[in-house]
């Protein structure tokens, strides 16, 4: 980021102070006024790292992203703070202090470990990238533990480490990677590079195919409050091992190898598993806990008779069951004045928009609406959370 050096003098610091929390419709009025007394590309970095630093607020929480420096690529792929934390207390239990952090962006996981109290080597290849990594070790004091190298992952000697973490770049220039071997560096680097260390974690897209992750890896996918964020292979823990974590928590659901759920008839409650849990394919351990079986084989909504709770999917009571028509939708909704209506899919071709633009939701009662499969039939659920 070639603004980023002006930016660290005494007065882009307080140019920084000066435009923080301005608003886009103030900025031009805004840039004007500062312009007659400040170098004008000063000014404009001053106010581009504001809106970044608002847009970063969501992910590091306003205290520290007021005093963080950010890219545009930096703010879109970093970690959230709360993801970042909880996988550095995984490290700390398992005695790591030292980290070789490889891939590091603009630090925000180096950041979680220091705040650990591990050390951490962080290297980038991208100069702009490292120096605003290390701007942001010094901002949040944390410059004694975090040593900020711009090189080539690929050339860095790990040895001396305690635990190696990768966070390959999953993004091109037509968007998202979803091959992982075309990830940068490639998973296959990145899995060589953890089993020489005693232990790492690959960040890798939670999308990845089960059958990509290397026999030795434990396979653990994150969501944080109710959003999945990442997967990440642990190496050096318990190999073949399938987790779900869910944030705040944590609560770690463990595979234990179960068969598929049985499918069953739609009862009186229908549970949506969490997305961490979907994606480690561990939907029949919740099941399970619930008593319950699915409504159709290849669709991930839990149906049972009795109402339980549990952290790993949230329930809903089903109020009518019915085949999949709008009219007959229209006209329920319009008799039970359901004016606000959520709408939920899973394996059917519905838009939720288009649909709530047909049925025209009018009144004060609140509804839950899931178009989906139920015994291979395309079918509308309506009901409310319990």
């Amino acid at each position: 980021m070639n603004d980023l050096a002006p930016l660290l003098t005494p007065e882009g610091r307080a140019l920084l102070d000066e435009v923080r929390g301005t608003a886009p419709a103030e900025e031009l009025a805004v840039a004007t006024r500062l312009r007659r007394t400040h170098p004008a590309g000063l000014v404009s970095a001053a106010l581009g790292q504001a809106r970044l630093r608002q847009r970063a607020a969501a992910k590091f929480g306003a205290e520290d992203a007021d005093r963080m420096f950010f890219t545009p690529n930096g703010v879109e792929q970093s970690t959230r703070a709360s993801v970042a934390a909880y996988r550095a207390g995984r490290f700390t239990e398992l005695g790591v202090r030292s980290v070789a952090d490889l891939c590091c962006g603009i630090g925000g996981d180096a950041i979680a470990l220091a705040r650990a109290g591990i050390r951490v080597l962080a290297v980038d290849r991208d100069p702009a990238t490292a120096a605003v990594a290390r701007a942001n070790a010094e901002a949040l004091g944390l410059a004694d533990l975090i040593d900020v190298r711009e090189a080539d992952v690929t050339e860095v000697d790990t040895a001396g480490f305690d635990a190696v973490f990768v966070d390959p770049a999953r993004r091109g220039g037509r968007g998202r990677i979803f091959d992982p071997e075309a990830y940068s560096p490639p998973l296959s680097w990145a899995v060589r590079a953890a089993l020489k260390s005693p232990h790492a974690a690959l960040k890798v897209a939670p999308g990845i195919p089960h059958e990509a992750v290397p026999a030795e890896a434990e396979a653990e996918w994150i969501s944080d409050g109710g959003d999945v964020k990442e997967a990440v292979l642990w190496f050096g823990t318990a190999p073949a091992t399938v987790r779900a974590t869910l944030l705040p928590g944590p609560r770690t659901l463990l595979g234990r190898g179960l068969p598929d759920p049985r499918v069953r008839p739609v009862g009186r409650y229908l549970y949506e598993p969490d997305g961490a849990v979907i994606r480690a394919h561990l939907v029949a351990e919740v099941a399970e806990e619930l008593d319950g079986g699915l409504i159709d084989p290849t669709i991930a909504y839990i149906t049972a008779d009795d109402p339980h709770t549990t952290p790993y999917a949230t329930p809903y009571e089903i109020t009518d069951h019915l085949p999949f028509n709008v009219k007959k939708l229209k006209a329920l909704l319009r008799e039970r004045e359901v004016g606000i209506l959520t709408v939920k899919k899973r394996g059917s071709a519905v838009e939720p928009e288009e649909l709530r633009k047909k049925v025209k939701p009018q009144g004060r009662n609140e509804a839950t609406v899931f178009l989906t499969r139920a015994a291979g039939a395309p079918v509308m659920l309506i009901g409310r959370p319990v």
